[in-house]
């Protein structure tokens, strides 16, 4: 069986890495009260850093990133019922999410850049919550550019 990597190593990789940025500046644009504050200050505070640090990060951590949700994935294409992933991920959320936050975890812990791995850590706590409420969105895309049937 193909993996979620393998399928998304098929299609236009800058076009995945646009749609997924897409996606983190929606996710973070409605992100409201206390904790959308702080992570809209971070996300301020990474692309002022770097401008172009968030596509990077999602080309250099999409092939982590799809191999967390591989088992997922290849369970959803093997078994499930359900006709979209984003309906699987809903149902599986906490273990998307924390197998997600494993691959950020990892890299934070190496990170050279004090400044970054502060921001990281302060915004940490709040993180499982945040993904958790991404992923409709990040199984959207996975459906559009890995459908079950294709």
């Amino acid at each position: 069986m193909t993996s979620l990597t393998e399928r998304l190593s098929q299609v236009d990789r800058q076009k995945v890495i646009n749609d997924t940025a897409a996606l983190i500046e929606r996710e973070v644009a409605a992100k409201s009260g206390i904790s959308g504050m702080a992570i809209k200050g971070g996300y301020k505070v990474v692309k002022k850093v770097k401008p172009n640090m968030i596509e990077e990060a999602i080309d250099n951590l999409l092939d982590s990133f799809t191999g967390a949700l591989n088992p997922l994935y290849q369970d959803y294409v093997e078994n499930a019922a359900l006709s979209t992933f984003e309906a699987y991920l809903k149902q599986h959320e906490d273990r998307a999410a924390n197998d997600l936050l494993s691959i950020t975890d990892a890299r934070a812990e190496r990170a050279d850049n004090k400044l970054l791995k502060s921001t990281y850590g302060k915004l940490r706590g709040q993180a499982e919550k945040h993904v958790k409420e991404a992923l409709p969105e990040v199984g959207r895309l996975i459906d559009r550019y890995a459908p079950k049937d294709a």
